[in-house]
């Protein structure tokens, strides 16, 4: 499907922002962005022999000690869980079903032998995230039988034998951080025999974690399968050396799963929720024992806000990339306020490659670095010098987005699609994408360089971007120019297609220029059909004029973030660039 067109929560505040938060420096050098590899594939072979010493040091004594009943198993405390549950789906668990992004499943129904649920849905269950949304309704006597039932439920299938996804390296840190915060959910009962079944699994979830969390696929489940470590180690008693040895390993994952701004590797923004929503529910484990988190976690999260938060609309909710769904601004609100770092949206990432442009209530994101690295995705999307750009409580223009959602509602065939270059707003050249997305779904060649220049000028923001993903194969680098006003009313652009250095000419390439619209948006073209009027239900009214090329209206569609497809509509340009290039220019303008 590589290149092929594709055919609510209510609205929350923005975030309330420090006025007093301490400045971030997100100035930016013009210059080349290189695709670099994370330092490590994790923690390096001098790293894994000395984990190994310290297992060893570490692992035989407390054993032994536990068989003499020294170290009881038990809870040292309940942690409390910084993010509230969504009272929803708790609801609906009440009523006898889990609902997970629009798709349910009947208790009565749930197979852990054999579930037939989406990967994500069965993520949802695995890890007990369900936990935080049955706590969020009624009281606990209300929600107890049904928590231990399904645990009990769980332990009989699972509890002795590993097996994935249950015994995922993250799913089983979930587990360990969800058990933990909702024990009063699942430790009522006073059947002894299924206590100690409860306990004795959070132990053996903790001793895998000890041997796998290093040998776990780079970014975000790396890293939450290191803090499930840490949280255990704070968690039971005797967990001292696990602490040493926990950190130790959290501390290096964290240096290679972040670039220095602060986004994460893989570059999706559902991954830096993940990221930030754990290591907040780390600190809260600290908190529980009375003792200070550690620095460097300290550290990670300062960082990782500010870059969450530049990835915002002015509605406060997520854009579109990498996979990632529109999250809601309630729940992204929700997870930054449970980091308690109060900071500003990072408004240029040098390494994680998002730009943001800010005039009133219009912003501008951008995609101005090439994509993620094979190894650290999964649903890595050839979306290079793609944007989006919102007017309020507006989206104008957007990606596709929720390749990483793949579901009931978002078929794998449909989620390739939601990954390459056509569902996304820029363009695209000979049908192809920027960076190929192969067979088996891994992210191939393309994109290697992006050089970026932001400059602020007396008649707006300016950034231009190029990148080199068609250079080989069609011998053409594609430039694009975004100039935003200073009252937000006026967003023009430029499109160029230059001739590639030391590369041989290839002859006349067709071009589509794609601008995905809102939800809200129907578009109809102008008598010249050079532009089109964007008409929003109760909105302001816009329109985008073209210099070049045919200009259409087509179908489209757009994911919102319970991973639920809706019918949208895009504007397409088309024309034919020859070997030595083509310039089109092109303007969205608030009219009324």
């Amino acid at each position: 499907m590589e290149g092929r067109p594709l055919t609510s929560a209510p609205a929350v505040p923005p975030l309330d922002l420090a006025d007093d938060a301490p400045p971030i420096d997100d100035s930016i050098e013009p210059g080349k962005r290189l695709i670099r590899l994370p330092a490590d594939k994790g923690l390096s072979l001098g790293d894994r022999v000395a984990n190994a010493i310290t297992r060893l040091t570490w692992r035989t004594p407390l054993h032994a000690f536990r068989l003499k009943g020294r170290f009881p198993l038990k809870l040292l405390g309940v942690p409390a869980d910084p993010v509230p549950g969504d009272t929803r789906a708790g609801t609906a668990i009440r009523a006898g079903h889990f609902l997970h992004r629009g798709l349910k499943l009947p208790l009565g129904e749930l197979d852990f032998a054999a579930l037939t649920v989406a990967p994500t849905f069965a993520d949802y269950l695995h890890s007990f995230a369900w936990l935080r949304d049955l706590a969020a309704t009624g009281t606990r006597v209300d929600g107890a039988p049904i928590a231990e039932a399904v645990v009990r439920h769980w332990l009989g299938v699972h509890g002795e034998t590993v097996s994935e996804p249950a015994w995922k390296a993250d799913n089983t840190a979930w587990r360990i951080l969800f058990w933990a915060a909702h024990a009063p959910l699942i430790l009522s009962s006073s059947d002894l025999v299924y206590r100690s079944a409860v306990l004795n699994h959070l132990a053996r979830a903790a001793r895998h974690l000890d041997r796998v969390a290093d040998k776990t696929r780079p970014g975000t489940g790396q890293m939450v399968a290191w803090i499930g470590i840490v949280a255990a180690s704070l968690l039971m008693p005797g967990g001292e050396p696990r602490q040493i040895f926990g950190e130790a390993g959290l501390r290096k994952v964290l240096e290679t799963s972040f670039y220095a701004d602060g986004g994460n590797i893989s570059r999706s923004p559902q991954a830096q929720l993940d990221a930030v929503m754990a290591l907040a529910m780390l600190a809260k484990v600290y908190d529980m024992r009375r003792m200070e988190v550690p620095p460097f976690v300290q550290e990670v999260l300062t960082r990782a806000v500010p870059a969450l938060l530049g990835l915002l609309h002015s509605d406060g909710g997520m854009g579109s990339w990498q996979g990632s769904g529109a999250t809601s601004a309630a729940h992204v609100q929700a997870i930054v306020a449970a980091s308690g770092v109060r900071t500003r949206p990072l408004k240029q990432a040098r390494d994680w490659g998002y730009q943001r442009l800010v005039a009133n209530k219009v912003v501008l994101l951008a995609d101005a670095a090439p994509p993620p690295i094979a190894r650290v995705t999964e649903a890595g999307c050839a979306s290079t010098l793609a944007f989006e750009l919102s007017d309020g409580d507006e989206r104008i223009v957007v990606n596709c987005g929720g390749a990483a959602l793949t579901g009931a509602t978002i078929p794998a065939d449909l989620a390739r699609g939601l990954r390459t270059t056509a569902a996304h707003s820029t363009l695209i050249l000979a049908d192809t994408n920027s960076t190929a997305i192969l067979a088996n779904g891994s992210l191939g060649k393309g994109v290697t360089e992006v050089e970026l220049d932001r400059r602020e000028t007396p008649q707006g923001s300016r950034v231009e971007m190029s990148h080199d993903g068609y250079a080989r194969r069609h011998g053409l680098i594609h430039r694009r120019l975004l100039i935003l006003s200073p009252n937000g009313r006026e967003l023009r652009g430029e499109d160029m297609l230059l001739p590639a250095p030391r590369t041989r000419r290839k002859g006349d390439k067709g071009f589509a220029l794609r601008f995905h619209l809102g939800r809200h948006i129907s578009a109809s073209l102008t008598a010249d059909k050079l532009g089109a009027l964007l008409r929003i239900n109760g909105g302001p009214l816009w329109q985008f004029r073209t210099s070049e090329g045919a200009l259409d209206v087509e179908q489209s569609l757009w994911v919102d973030g319970e991973g639920r497809p809706h019918p949208t509509e895009q504007l397409v340009v088309t024309g034919t660039a020859p070997a030595g290039g083509a310039s089109i220019g092109w303007i969205f303008k608030h009219i009324g």
